[in-house]
């Protein structure tokens, strides 16, 4: 493995810098067309290079939400399982809901050992689960590609009275350093759609799972570290970077290599991000 972020042997740095509770309003966007299949030739890519989320963020959800390992969890969209594996480890019964198929049994394969696993066909906006039949939903780097008044409405659904919706993204600092500064400008020249899906924007429309609840939000640092290998995985892990047979892919990689020889330190280059968590029950 090219990167580390907590895990055995690796390392990452985790604060709290922000708590407030928000309604934002804040333009309204839509999900991409194409938001179930984008990922399906990224599988590989997406189980090797994404980053996992900080211990800090389980930490939170027990001390502000009551969070307890006998919580029925509904992990919506829930891909390869980075985050639904951290809650499991948590002792929670999950369902993965995911409608993906690649990404769906990628997920199976990875966390075949944790018998209170249940994979479900569904989505964000028709899971398939009883009515009020969960604890939590949560959905990590996922709730920007949902529609926000349908996905709503079936949280509401599916949630006990009282449950809650936690919806959470590691977003790049993307002017922190020279290499992510030029990392910045290379998907914004090269990526496919990126200045249209990028969640750094589509965040912004949190408070529309919320409102009119109130919800709350925390702020973590962590960061990632690549060798090139482990760089241009983590690229072509994005939905948005054209992948092999794309006339772009080819100049994007050798753009690639050219920032990576021009910043790297000992042969590594290094993710800043920001991991955002908000938290809030839903009327």
């Amino acid at each position: 493995m090219s990167f580390k972020h907590g895990e055995p042997g690796g390392k990452h740095n985790t604060t709290i810098v922000q708590l407030k509770w928000g309604l934002w309003q804040d333009e309204k966007t839509m999900p991409a067309p194409n938001a179930t299949t984008r990922f399906s030739d990224r599988v590989e890519n997406y189980v090797r290079y994404r980053p996992g989320y900080p211990t800090e963020v389980v930490q939170a959800l027990k001390k502000e939400c009551g969070l307890g390992p006998d919580h029925l969890v509904a992990d919506i969209a829930s891909g390869t399982g980075i985050w639904t594996r951290t809650l499991l480890e948590n002792g929670n019964p999950v369902f993965g809901v995911e409608p993906n198929a690649e990404m769906r049994d990628a997920g199976e394969r990875l966390l075949r050992s944790f018998p209170k696993f249940t994979s479900i066909a569904g989505t964000a906006e028709a899971t398939t689960l009883a009515d009020h039949s969960v604890d939590f939903v949560t959905a990590a780097q996922a709730a920007h590609w949902f529609d926000h008044r349908r996905s709503s409405e079936e949280f509401v659904r599916i949630l006990k009275p009282g449950g809650w919706l936690v919806l959470l993204w590691n977003e790049r600092v993307t002017d922190s350093t020279n290499f992510l500064h030029d990392y910045e400008q290379l998907l914004l020249t090269y990526g496919t759609d990126y200045e249209a899906v990028r969640h750094e924007r589509t965040t912004s429309a949190v408070n529309e799972f919320f409102d009119p609840a109130p919800f709350k939000e925390l702020v973590f640092e962590m960061r990632q570290e690549f060798d090139y290998a482990g760089l241009e995985g983590r690229l072509l892990s994005s939905s948005y970077a054209p992948g092999p047979g794309h006339p772009q892919h080819a100049p994007m990689l050798r753009e690639l290599h050219r920032m990576f020889d021009a910043h790297s330190v000992q042969n590594r280059v290094a993710f800043a991000y920001k991991t955002l968590l908000y938290f809030g029950n839903l009327s």
